[in-house]
Formats: structure tokens, C-alpha cells, sequence
């Protein structure tokens, strides 16, 4: 399957979960959506859900550079 295609799946799924926590009054603040774990083959998705605070939230948004990820460097 193209990644175009992968891409717009996951918005798609992102999307429902997103819609479905909010309804809930479920705040969102921070979201990634893209193929970061994978594996050959891999059917599906996951969903990982993480309540922040204050002191994860500075972890999240500090630096990273990974091979996979890299943001704020």
C-alpha cells in the first residue's frame, strides 16, 4: 500500500479517537500520527493514550533526535 495511503488511514483512525475522547471532555493536547513503530507486514494500528502532567509533559516536549523521530534539535 502506498504511504499515502497508510498516512490517510491513520488520520482516519486518529481522527475517531480523537472525536471520541473530546466528546468524553477528554482534553487533547499533544497527538503523533505516522508510521513510528512498525514491523514487515504489520496489519492495523495501535492507539496509546498517556494523561500528562506537568512534569511528563516537559519530557514530551523536549528535544528528540532519533532515527525515527526528531523534533525541536
Amino acid at each position: 500500500m502506498p504511504a499515502e495511503s497508510k498516512a490517510v488511514e491513520l488520520s482516519v483512525v486518529y481522527n475517531a479517537v480523537h472525536r471520541y475522547l473530546t466528546g468524553r471532555g477528554i482534553k487533547v493536547t499533544r497527538s503523533l500520527v505516522g508510521p513510528y513503530i512498525t514491523s514487515l507486514e504489520m496489519a492495523g494500528c495501535s492507539v496509546t493514550i498517556l494523561k500528562l502532567d506537568a512534569e511528563t509533559t516537559k519530557f514530551w516536549d523536549a528535544p528528540v533526535h532519533t532515527p525515527a523521530l526528531r523534533w525541536k534539535v
